[in-house]
């Protein structure tokens, strides 16, 4: 659907009466990348959601508060391999190597190939090298500060870290330093990571790959002339190298998810609230998860259980579960376990290409041949969630963006621009009535976990997009809109030689059935291919 001269001169009109003087440039690009295609998508939806429907963020039935945790011990996998979290946290344990000579490691990667990459925005050796010291000290010592110490980790450059920009990937907020760490990256530290930098991302994160006119692209370590995704753009490529061992992300649309997928990488979106947000910088308050991207699913479990619980500083978390996140046994296993295999894309047509569509198939066999019942399954939902969330994302977007729009709309690149343009074509009762339709879609797609217990689909329609074209984020950001946990899970390399993924998908609070379940297949796959870079 192409935009309309109705559309485009009711955009102009808003966007005058917010005191935006907008370009005609801007105005065709808006109507070049499609960004009014599905506005009159929104409006048959908001007219057939019946207008005393209790809006989304007034009914708690949305989105149900966290059950108590389990009380129940972690049961890790033996012998965990060395380039993971887990494994190389016992081989600093035991003295086989050094918080030190780990970071030293990790830094002349770092210097070796981030040329070719564009991973980092700011390196922190001098800093990194420092609390490297500190870590090897203290274990020689015999303290241990948690799982995490003596580790290279890196941070997306949408969080702060004190003492540092948060550049959020845009000219606007490039001299803006933190006084004060994030939460996550206070958890991290506290766990006793070392961070080596912040890595790079798409502006303001508004982009589901890794496109940015102000720092550049990130390359696929898989084939440079191929995009990482994003926007936990820099984050992906990082871990995807083994530069670091882990890496803070976001996840509004698909930005933890789809660069975990097309780096090969374990992408964990927890449901919204599981984790908290404060000290980074907001996309979509209702949309916007925080999390990691690392290399297997017991190292997501992990970073799961240090990163997730409540946080006065995020009203967010309030609903989560007080006490840690309980990961259980993951490698309980899934008899009996009720899985649906997606097979369209909620507008009747296929999800996918045949190689995305044979990854996820893949992990419904290996779950099968593990003891779960697997059925074919539609999730009619999905196109409208897919249209509601884009449309709540770019609400929300403006909302928060709006006085730098009034003021220094010429800073933003073209595509964040022209973006965050579009979003003004909605009247202001039109969020109100967003929630309501959301509210709803909520409630008919919670009836599938009656009959389901995870869902799984491929997380992207087709191959991997040349270096700084975005994505496709239709088949990511409807779990967005719902706030259920995910799981994106390397399973195969395509004919292209990149990855292809399994998209999983549980029911609110329900990341322990998820990570069990992505344990299952990822044994059944055996471990993934590194990349070429």
């Amino acid at each position: 659907m192409s935009t309309s001269p109705n559309q485009t001169d009711r955009l102009r009109a808003n966007l005058r009466a917010l005191g935006i003087a907008v370009h005609d440039d801007d105005l065709e690009g808006i109507a070049a990348l499609g960004f009014l295609k599905r506005v009159a998508d929104v409006e048959r939806i908001l007219a057939a959601t019946p207008p005393t429907t209790l809006p989304d963020y007034l009914d708690a039935a949305s989105l149900p508060p966290a059950p108590p945790s389990a009380t129940t011990a972690a049961v890790w996998p033996a012998n965990p391999p060395d380039d993971t979290l887990l494994g190389v946290a016992a081989q600093l344990r035991t003295g086989a190597v050094t918080p030190l000579a780990l970071t030293e490691a990790a830094l002349e990667r770092l210097t070796a190939l981030d040329p070719k990459l564009n991973a980092f925005q700011l390196v922190t050796a001098d800093g990194a090298r420092v609390d490297a010291q500190r870590a090897t000290d203290e274990l020689a010592a015999g303290a241990w500060r948690g799982p995490l110490h003596g580790v290279p980790v890196a941070i997306k450059d949408l969080f702060a870290v004190a003492g540092l920009p948060t550049s959020a990937g845009s000219r606007i907020c490039a001299d803006q330093v933190a006084t004060e760490d994030a939460t996550l990256v206070a958890r991290l530290r506290a766990a006793g990571a070392v961070i080596i930098g912040k890595t790079r991302l798409s502006e303001f994160a508004y982009s589901p790959g890794s496109n940015n006119p102000h720092y550049g692209p990130v390359a696929n370590p898989y084939d440079l002339t191929r995009d990482t995704g994003g926007s936990s753009s820099g984050s992906a490529a990082a871990v995807a190298t083994q530069i670091v061992y882990t890496a803070l992300g976001t996840d509004t649309g698909c930005s933890i998810r789809i660069p975990a997928a097309f780096c090969g990488l374990v992408g964990l979106k927890p449901t919204w609230g599981r984790t908290s947000l404060a000290g980074a910088v907001t996309l979509a308050w209702s949309l916007d998860h925080g999390g990691a991207l690392v290399r297997n699913v017991a190292d997501a479990a992990l970073m799961l259980s240090i990163l997730a619980g409540p946080d006065p500083r995020d009203g967010r978390t309030l609903r989560a579960a007080a006490a840690p996140f309980a990961v259980g046994d993951l490698t309980a296993g899934v008899q009996g376990l009720r899985v649906g295999l997606l097979r369209s894309d909620g507008s009747g047509q296929p999800m996918a290409g045949g190689e995305q569509l044979e990854a996820a198939r893949q992990a419904a066999v290996a779950l099968a041949n593990a003891g779960a019942t697997v059925v074919e399954i539609d999730m009619p939902q999905l196109d409208s969630l897919r249209v509601l969330g884009a449309a709540i994302a770019g609400m929300e977007a403006v909302a928060f963006h709006l006085p730098w729009m009034q003021t220094r709309l010429d800073d933003y690149g073209a595509f964040m621009r022209q973006r965050l343009l579009a979003g003004c074509i909605y009247e202001a009762g039109a969020f109100i009535r967003v929630q309501q339709a959301r509210a709803a879609l909520r409630q008919s797609a919670a009836t599938l976990l009656t009959q389901v217990d995870l869902l799984i689909g491929p997380i992207h329609p087709g191959p991997v997009p040349a270096l700084g074209v975005p994505a496709n984020n239709g088949l990511a950001i409807p779990i967005n809109c719902l706030g259920w946990p995910a799981l994106t899970l390397p399973i195969m390399l395509g004919a292209d030689g990149l990855p292809l993924a399994a998209h999983l998908i549980a029911g609110p609070w329900q990341e322990a059935l998820l990570l069990r379940a992505a344990y299952v297949v990822e044994q059944a796959q055996g471990r993934f291919t590194n990349p070429l870079v």
